[in-house]
């Protein structure tokens, strides 16, 4: 510091720079010059050579120089007072204000407005309960910077409560909203149906139904997805939990027509969401069209009415494309997967085996000297679990006597069964004109990407359950509010690609199939990313949770100096480049803390 004052004391009103000069094989020479004009000309000049000063010296006269103070230590000056996990919250915030969702709240009560936004981003940073929640917004139990970004404060768990209150009330508008902006000027939407459990016995949509998750012995609530025919979610409904898939399509109808004010359109929708009586009763009284599938036993009447199935009959994508008296009005296009028949038949041919291998068991405990298993109920208690495990009843007939059970392989229904391997049928109403037999196909198979989002808000990212409310309302809130998070998320996916292991070109991928029905492929490029791991640029790839978490790494500094410890000041540290790329693709500067 004495060396330093000294020249500050000597330099001080000069105009006056230190510049590194290289010196072949040895260390630079650092040298401080003047700069002055002569004659209208800048000219500089040699004052000292300061290359024997430790390096700390001179980078503090460099900041005297420019004006600054040279302090012995940063730590002297600035005080971390607290660090925050920044850089996830500043890319969700920024991606969930791109989507708009900003807007979603304008006509919410001002405290409430960003305490909605707050709740969105939460859920996709760091799913939780609502109590969970509302401490890692809490500025005095923050987890991460979300509640300080947004100028939360302290706030109370019951605010969260009604913002869920004033979201149930708001959902209508946000999914018109929604729709007007994905929906309008669409041939296509695709709706399908999944459960998921409740914790308690208190909310009156619980019910016992059929689980999609294997939990058959808690109460379930039901919800349905509506969807553009990219993926992109626009309405949610929930439904008590013993509803039946069918039961449903009435009510999306309604919401389609009533409250979207969308009078055409064609439903995509499974076998068993969209059957002949939803059809008749719903689809055709309100004039829309449908995309389905037929079941089994309607395939197996359709290839009675026509005649076994044969490949020859199939064109080169696979494809046979007919009509039925028993499905008037519609157009049906037999589909033939010769892959997909070589697995069925396989699994079939297994499972077979494995009954038998069951059923001798039972047989030789009725043939064991010793103890032997006696009489036909008995015997048939044991031998009907044995054919109810893989489910083979149907292609097998028993008998059974006080002392004996034998089998034999139903040889006629398993051929019937062999020969519809493979094959599955579509159903629309669409004529060809609008709607080709391959495009038909595809729609069908785009059901997935419904798949997909339930995939992520019952489990991979968004985490919808566990479900702790009570209320009906607000366990429909729960559940719009993860699919609004979801509406972010895959946005904000759509333009990471470039950093994740998702197909940046997969339209184009599914171009280049030759039928609609082979096997989807991933592009040439997503299989070089899945091999090496690296994104076009050389930078590691992401999932989008483990992206989430790299970003997480960059932190929200409050910190303060000695001279007035009352002012705040917040520093971000500095983005590491993958980091910067990710900000970029989403049109984010994590350093803008407010």
């Amino acid at each position: 510091m004495v060396a330093l004052a000294f020249w500050a004391d000597l330099l001080h009103g000069r105009a006056m720079y230190i510049e590194a000069i290289p010196n072949r094989n040895s260390p630079p020479a650092v040298l401080l010059r003047e700069a002055f004009r002569e004659q209208g000309k800048v000219r500089k000049r040699t004052l000292a050579n300061l290359s024997c000063l430790p390096a700390e010296v001179v980078e503090g006269l460099r900041v005297l120089l420019k004006g600054g103070v040279a302090v012995p230590s940063a730590e002297e000056v600035f005080t971390i007072e607290r660090s925050l996990p920044h850089g996830h919250v500043a890319a969700v915030l920024g991606g969930a204000t791109a989507c708009g969702a900003r807007d979603w709240f304008a006509a919410a009560p001002e405290r409430l407005r960003k305490l909605l936004l707050a709740m969105v981003v939460a859920r996709i940073v760091s799913p939780a309960s609502k109590l969970a929640t509302h401490r890692m917004l809490s500025d005095d139990t923050a987890a991460h910077s979300l509640g300080r970004v947004l100028g939360l404060g302290q706030i109370e768990p019951e605010d969260l409560y009604r913002a869920l209150d004033w979201l149930h009330a708001a959902q209508p508008d946000i999914e018109r909203r929604l729709a007007r902006r994905h929906l309008v000027g669409s041939t296509l939407v695709l709706y399908d149906l999944t459960s998921t459990w409740l914790t308690g016995r208190c909310c009156p949509l619980a019910a016992r139904g059929h689980s999609r998750d294997g939990k058959r012995d808690d109460p379930q609530i039901v919800f349905g997805l509506i969807c553009a025919a990219d993926g992109c979610p626009v309405a949610v409904e929930v439904f008590s939990g013993n509803t039946a898939d069918p039961a449903t399509v009435a009510a999306q109808v309604t919401k389609l027509k009533s409250r979207f004010a969308i009078e055409q359109i064609a439903w995509v929708g499974d076998r068993g969401m969209i059957t002949s009586a939803r059809i008749r009763n719903v689809l055709k009284p309100n004039g829309m069209d449908w995309i389905s599938s037929l079941r089994a036993p309607q395939i197996a009447q359709l290839a009675q009415e026509h005649g076994p199935f044969q490949p020859s009959l199939f064109d080169e994508r696979n494809l046979l494309e007919l009509t039925s008296e028993h499905f008037p009005d519609e157009r049906l296009v037999v589909c033939r997967n010769p892959l997909l028949a070589e697995e069925r038949a396989r699994k079939r041919s297994e499972l077979l085996a494995a009954t038998e291998a069951e059923l001798a068991t039972v047989a030789a405990a009725v043939t064991r000297a010793r103890n032997p298993l006696r009489g036909s109920a008995q015997i048939a208690l044991r031998a009907g679990r044995a054919i109810d495990h893989y489910h083979m009843a149907k292609h097998l007939a028993l008998t059974i006597t006080d002392s004996s059970l034998t089998w034999v392989r139903k040889t006629e229904k398993i051929a019937e069964e062999a020969a519809l391997d493979g094959l599955y049928v579509i159903r629309t109403s669409l004529a060809a004109d609008k709607l080709e037999a391959n495009a038909a196909v595809a729609a069908y198979k785009s059901l997935s990407q419904v798949e997909r989002a339930f995939r992520s808000i019952k489990t991979v990212d968004l985490k919808v359950r566990p479900v702790f409310h009570y209320s009906a309302e607000r366990v429909r809130a729960h559940v719009f509010l993860c699919m609004l998070a979801y509406y972010v998320e895959w946005h904000m996916r759509r333009r990471l690609k470039p950093m994740l292991f998702d197909d940046e070109f997969i339209d184009s991928a599914q171009a280049d199939k030759p039928s609609a029905v082979a096997k989807a492929q991933r592009s040439a490029h997503a299989k070089t990313k899945d091999a090496t791991g690296r994104a076009d640029d050389g930078m590691p790839l992401h999932s989008f949770r483990t992206l989430m978490q790299d970003l997480g790494t960059l932190a929200y500094n409050v910190t303060y100096t000695a001279l007035n410890p009352k002012a705040k000041i917040i520093l971000t540290t500095r983005p590491t480049p993958l980091q910067e790329k990710a900000f970029a693709l989403l049109g984010v500067n994590p350093g803008r803390t407010q």
